[in-house]
């Protein structure tokens, strides 16, 4: 499928913008969680991540509903739409997966968008743990620990004769089903939320409220981009992407299935996803030297082998966990 400058724009505009809000926010899911238990007991971060959780589902799901999720494709023109991209249930592999990628989260120090906002912000440890990130990644979806991959998600739950069930199929399917389920989600977030003073910093940066918010859009932006732009609607993540930017830059070919891949220039071919991690970084490294917050930051070298070990742990978990 060949490329244009509005599917590198589009992705590169994501990107840059995720990345922004990311470092003014201060937003890394493994403080969100891990601030909750320490004894000051700071819901700040995490009341961010459950605002832009509740903004993003109900957008994501609005704009499915209402058809908008499109895909256009380049060579004819042809409009066709899409739905949200849901993966198979595997409970297995969701939790084997999500336990080792929290180990790991804890060793490097953040999550996946969390050490991609801070390679911009001049964190060298994190670039490590993203370089070490991909090769957990490769290692175990390409290489050596590839048949523990295909093993763990060996065991796929049907729920209402769905592999890749949505919570409301509990309750049977169906938009009645879809929207009740989703406004009992909204309503125990939202009184939550309202518990805590929306103006409420996480340390210098955007109060939680504004984090949040601009989060959730912009995830909704990203599933409506990458269907209309990528040729499917796979939203916002980072464990394909990171590993399809990296194999496009090594080897020239992403190595994916049933995603659209790209030819730009006759230089190399990709998938509209990876082009936006490259740009994460580069909205934070904005972001930072506005605030005039940019500098390199080296850890002790003792410290490099835990960060190395944990950004292969995330990758391994990543790809196990079907991230």
């Amino acid at each position: 499928m060949p490329g244009d400058m509005l599917t590198l724009v589009s992705a590169l505009f994501v990107g840059l913008v995720f990345g922004f809000v990311l470092q003014r926010g201060r937003f890394r899911c493994n403080m969100a969680f891990a601030s909750m238990i320490t004894p000051r007991k700071d819901f700040t971060i995490f009341r961010a991540y459950l605002l832009s959780l509740l903004v993003a589902m109900l957008g994501a799901n609005l704009i499915e509903d209402m058809g908008w999720l499109i895909a256009v494709n380049p060579s004819d023109g042809e409009v066709v739409t899409k739905a949200l991209y849901r993966q198979g249930f595997a409970p297995i592999a969701n939790i084997v997966g999500g336990y080792v990628f929290g180990l790991g989260m804890v060793l490097a120090n953040g999550c996946a968008s969390g050490i991609l906002y801070r390679c911009g912000q001049g964190f060298t440890d994190a670039w490590l743990a993203f370089a070490a990130f991909f090769l957990g990644l490769c290692v175990t979806i390409h290489g050596w620990l590839k048949p523990l991959y295909g093993l763990s998600a060996s065991v796929l739950v049907r729920v209402n004769d769905k592999v890749n069930p949505a919570l409301w199929d509990l309750f049977g399917g169906g938009m009645a089903a879809k929207w009740t389920t989703i406004g009992v989600i909204t309503i125990v977030i939202s009184l939550f939320l309202l518990r805590g003073a929306p103006f409420k910093r996480a340390l210098k940066g955007y109060y939680w409220s504004t984090t949040g918010l601009f989060l959730g859009v912009i995830i909704i932006m990203g599933w409506w981009a990458s269907s209309y732009w990528g040729g499917r609607p796979r939203g916002i993540s980072f464990t394909g992407p990171t590993a399809e930017f990296f194999l496009s830059l090594l080897t020239g070919d992403p190595m994916v299935r049933r995603t659209p891949v790209f030819d730009f220039f006759g230089l190399f071919q990709t998938t509209w996803a990876s082009l936006y991690v490259v740009a994460v970084p580069v909205g934070a490294f904005l972001s930072a030297k506005l605030l005039k917050e940019y500098r390199l930051f080296f850890l002790p070298r003792e410290e490099l082998l835990a960060t190395f070990i944990g950004g292969f742990m995330m990758g391994v978990g990543a790809a196990v966990g079907r991230g």
